[in-house]
């Protein structure tokens, strides 16, 4: 049985950079060649980054898209890997109408055959049906000896299709090239379908993801490898870049027939075979393949919401951030975040005590600056508040808000003058209640835990000062900031629970309403409080306005605000009793 030593190439590409993102392919692409590889296979869009959007459909950005990948095919040649096969991502021109979201085969300074994405997902987060023309032509690349089918991202998780003609073609290896965004328990899904798909192939699959962050996207990686009968062979590392190296033991090639074969219900494809190689490799001693261990759910989390804000800010040009470290539980994850992601000395926190704070604000937020090694400065906005309330008189919830604003002023004050992107803080039980001030604690430039509920905000400080008491460090959020009540602090005695119900009752319900997209009528079905019910639908129905002018954030559930949960903004459609607008 021919084998075939495969690289796929767990690369972070970035939207717009198409020239370097060709120095990262050919740069992987060495690497494969050290290593040995006899294919190397790079993600989804990798040429383009992905999404484009719009980008793609400029005529320009299209023609430059495809003027690369034949400069990067002549690259690779002069570099002394010409006869190194590379599959990677990119757009390309279709006949008419929209581009297509396509692949290339490159070999010996060409571009040895195309494949276009057959299944164009038009859900959650993606809107390829806008972007795009879905392909038709099935190429089979045969090299050394193995016959190789195509497919990009969807086509996987779509039934019938190119999945279907891989198996009547004969192929003995699907490449499927991915940028499959990250979602919780995504990475158990995905094991489980490439298995599937592989079973209904009757062939070895390979599968590579993007890594890196793409404004709210987040890519995992993840990239693997599965035999015909479900078993694992080897598997990448989740949020890092790198090279994984199978070696793999492949049925040769042995069906030359050209044409249409049948697919799903009484359907067919064409089946284009193209070769680059025809001999199998001699016989060799093949290398054990790597299976990096699993991150828990909280660690993937953690990974994903560091990764999302290193990226966010370093492509966006910052090289530092600033914040409001209140004492509180939220700013202290956000600070312990945005260190983790660009380093402490790239921190900058800010404390912005009123006449309201508890002493102990200001004492544990300073207390996490000084076990994280963040930057520390105080500002007190009593003066600045009471130069307001001398040229207008405030009452109740606009004079609390008016604290809130001057503290998100002195935040974009200072992000003009020392050029740091702010971070925003909200959680999004917040978010999703309305229970912030526009303008004031909702400024900033990205909201690192904006995806993030409440109660999720707490495992991940218990999470991480655990995860440093295990390497021996000391555990960088103060115990204080975790157990004391939350609290805004912009009245005497305030606490969250004022205004809204127990965060654990809450999340709960909004769990099953903005992630689920339940009706009154079915979370009442699903056991919750009538009244609790009313109040949430409420606060969330009526907060819209608020979440669009909010900063983006990573995605880290099934469904953001976002690109995920797309409602209007004016609308008289309610669930549950009608109220008036919440203000703030």
């Amino acid at each position: 049985m021919p084998s075939l030593r495969l690289a796929l190439a767990q690369v972070n590409a970035t939207v717009g950079d198409l020239e370097g993102n060709a120095s990262l392919v050919l740069r992987w692409a060495e690497h494969a060649q050290q290593r040995g590889a006899h294919l190397a296979v790079f993600p989804e869009g990798v040429i383009t980054g992905y999404p484009a959007e719009d980008l793609v459909l400029r005529e320009s950005f299209v023609a430059a898209s495809i003027d690369t990948v034949v400069r990067l095919a002549q690259q690779l040649a002069a570099a002394g890997l010409g006869e190194l096969p590379v599959v990677l991502g990119y757009v390309d021109s279709a006949p008419r109408g929209r581009p297509f979201n396509a692949a290339a085969v490159l070999h010996r300074g060409g571009v040895v055959t195309t494949y276009a994405k057959h299944h164009l997902p038009n859900y959650g987060v993606f809107d390829e049906a806008r972007y795009f023309t879905p392909g038709e032509r099935f190429p089979v690349v045969r090299v050394r000896g193995i016959d190789v089918a195509l497919t990009i991202c969807e086509d996987l998780w779509q039934d019938g299709g190119p999945i279907a003609a891989a198996r009547t073609a004969g192929v003995g290896l699907v490449l499927t090239i991915n940028g499959s965004p990250y979602e919780r328990d995504k990475d158990d899904f995905r094991l489980a379908l490439a298995q599937r798909r592989a079973a209904e192939a009757g062939a070895t699959l390979a599968y590579v993801n993007l890594v890196g962050g793409q404004d709210e996207l987040v890519f995992d990686g993840d990239s693997l490898v599965v035999a015909p009968d479900g078993t694992l062979l080897a598997r990448a590392p989740q949020f890092e870049e790198g090279l994984l190296v199978a070696d793999l033991e492949l049925p040769a090639a042995s069906d030359d027939r050209w044409g249409a074969v049948p697919v799903g219900d009484g359907g067919q494809m064409v089946v284009e075979r193209v070769t680059v190689s025809a001999e199998p490799l001699p016989e060799w001693a093949l290398l054990p393949s790597g299976i990096a261990a699993r991150l828990d759910d909280t660690a993937e989390v953690w990974r994903a919401l560091v990764l999302g804000t290193r990226d966010y800010v370093r492509k966006n040009g910052f090289s530092s951030v600033v914040l409001g470290l209140s004492g509180g539980i939220d700013s202290a994850v956000v600070a312990v975040l945005a260190a983790d992601a660009l380093g402490p000395s790239a921190v900058h926190a800010v404390g912005m005590p009123s006449r309201h704070s508890s002493p102990g604000s200001l004492t544990d937020a300073e207390e996490l600056t000084h076990r994280v090694g963040v930057n520390w400065e105080v500002i007190p906005i009593d003066p600045v508040v009471r130069g307001f309330e001398g040229a207008v008189e405030l009452h109740g919830l606009a004079a609390e808000n008016l604290q809130a604003r001057v503290r998100g002023t002195l935040l974009m004050a200072l992000s003009n003058e020392r050029g740091h992107l702010v971070l925003a803080t909200g959680n999004k039980s917040e978010l999703a209640t309305g229970y912030s001030t526009l303008y004031g604690d909702a400024v900033g430039g990205y909201a690192p835990i904006k995806d993030v509920p409440k109660t999720d905000v707490w495992a991940l400080a218990r999470w991480r000062n655990a995860w440093a008491s295990e390497r021996g460090e000391t555990p960088p959020i103060p115990e204080a900031s975790i157990s004391k009540p939350p609290s805004a602090e912009l009245r005497p005695g305030q606490q969250d629970s004022d205004s809204l119900p127990p965060y654990e009752a809450l999340d709960a319900v909004l769990d099953d309403y903005v992630e689920r997209d339940l009706g009154r009528a079915a979370l009442l079905r699903a056991g919750h409080d009538e009244g609790l019910v009313d109040r949430v639908m409420r606060l969330v129905d009526h907060a819209e306005y608020k979440r669009r002018q909010y900063p983006p954030g990573p995605k880290v559930s099934s469904r953001n605000f976002g690109r995920d949960r797309r409602l209007p903004i004016t609308s008289r459609w309610r669930e549950g009793p009608a109220a008036d607008p919440a203000q703030g």
